[in-house]
């Protein structure tokens, strides 16, 4: 069972991080072991920090859309149909259609789950543009330190977001006690990681799932740039793309962030971020990410070239596909059918949360919402081959 999206109860906080105890921190954990025990992916987050953002125009909205009509109305019933929070769908440089669901606007925070993976991907772009990480390539201890001198030294950044660190991949115990439950529920989850998450593998060398891996891309920016990880993401990355802040659960008050997963952003938040990566990293002509690096996230592993930097990629087609390693056990999902972009790119996280972004047709599809119903299967290439092949 893959936890990236599970969302974990948490009692109200009004506690400052300096005056939680012992006591209250095995309160604390005991309540969201318990939650998690019940009701894995159906309870709240919490504390969860703001993140700033920009307070700019929204995007453009065609009047008159180029896309058939028929189409639109399909994938529209398709999304309704499988839960979702909402639709929308960019092309050439305006929104042609967007609808939401329910109780949901445009104003709504919408829970990414482990959408919030490429976003550690752009924070490390952004970070080696401004210059407080060298490279991709950069060991990760020279930001926790207390890998120095150990295996974990041979960590590289990009290991952190290829899913090649080494470190355990991601399971399901029931011991509350496991490094896979510490590492996720804790209050103090990052200190677990760096301390006793273990290390299975020579990093490099194998693909392994996890959002061990995605949360101390959190660790490694705060180090990097002194700055808090929420602070980095609203300044550096959301207010130069004009997308609206949010929120990100933090382990307690003033802590460390969970970047693996659950950051709660506007939709056009969520369609900027893959609106930036579509335009080969830059706004307005400015780059905001070095030289190749959209590439560079792009591009898959050996161990599995449907992943890259935090980012699925749809070729080469396989009908189903893991989030773990190929050939591995666990959930696999469903694509009917290749891309008719054999380019095309996207973000994906649990509840079959997807952003597709397809730079033949300059074209960009957001759906979030709520696991679809187990029947008829959620198809991941549904949705964006609907539109793709009703394009004039």
């Amino acid at each position: 069972m893959i936890l990236q999206g599970l969302r974990v109860a948490v009692s109200a906080l009004a506690l400052c991080a300096s005056t939680l105890t012992l006591a209250d921190d095995d309160a604390i954990y005991k309540e969201r072991w318990d939650a998690f025990l019940k009701a894995p992916g159906q309870v709240s987050f919490g504390p969860l920090e703001a993140v700033s953002g920009a307070k700019g125009k929204a995007l453009p909205r065609l009047g008159q859309p180029t896309i058939p009509a028929a189409a639109l109305a399909e994938a529209d019933a398709y999304a309704a149909a499988s839960k979702s929070s909402t639709l929308i769908v960019w092309r050439k440089g305006k929104i042609e259609y967007e609808r939401y669901y329910g109780n949901r606007n445009a104003d709504s925070l919408l829970v990414s789950k482990s959408m919030a993976k490429p976003i550690t991907a752009i924070a490390v772009g952004r970070a080696i543009k401004l210059g407080y990480i060298k490279s991709l390539d950069q060991s990760v201890a020279d930001f926790v330190t207390e890998w120095r001198g150990t295996p974990k030294a041979a960590i590289k950044v990009r290991y952190l977001l290829d899913m090649r660190s080494g470190m355990l991949e991601q399971g399901f115990s029931l011991d509350p006690d496991h490094p896979l439950n510490r590492a996720y529920l804790d209050t103090d989850h990052g200190r677990h990681i760096v301390e006793n998450y273990p290390l299975t593998s020579t990093p490099g060398t194998a693909y392994g799932y996890a959002n061990a891996p995605s949360e101390l891309v959190a660790l490694v920016i705060e180090r990097a740039t002194k700055m808090r990880y929420a602070e980095f993401i609203g300044r550096h990355v959301l207010q130069p793309i004009g997308a609206r802040g949010g929120k990100v659960w933090v382990n307690r008050p003033g802590g460390l962030a969970h970047s693996g997963c659950c950051m709660h952003l506007p939709a056009e938040s969520w369609l900027r971020l893959g609106l930036l990566l579509l335009n080969d990293g830059k706004v307005g002509g400015k780059a905001l990410l070095p030289k190749g690096y959209v590439t560079e996230m792009r591009t898959g592993t050996p161990q599995n070239p449907h992943f890259g930097l935090g980012i699925w990629i749809g070729s080469p087609w396989q009908e189903r596909r893991g989030f773990g390693a190929p050939g591995r056990p666990g959930p696999q999902v469903l694509h009917s059918e290749p891309y008719l972009d054999p380019d095309l790119f996207l973000f994906d996280g649990n509840s079959n949360q997807v952003l597709y972004l397809s730079p033949k047709h300059d074209l960009a599809i957001l759906r979030m919402g709520d696991t679809p119903p187990a029947r008829p299967e959620w198809d991941n290439a549904k949705l964006a081959n609907l539109i793709m092949r009703a394009l004039p």
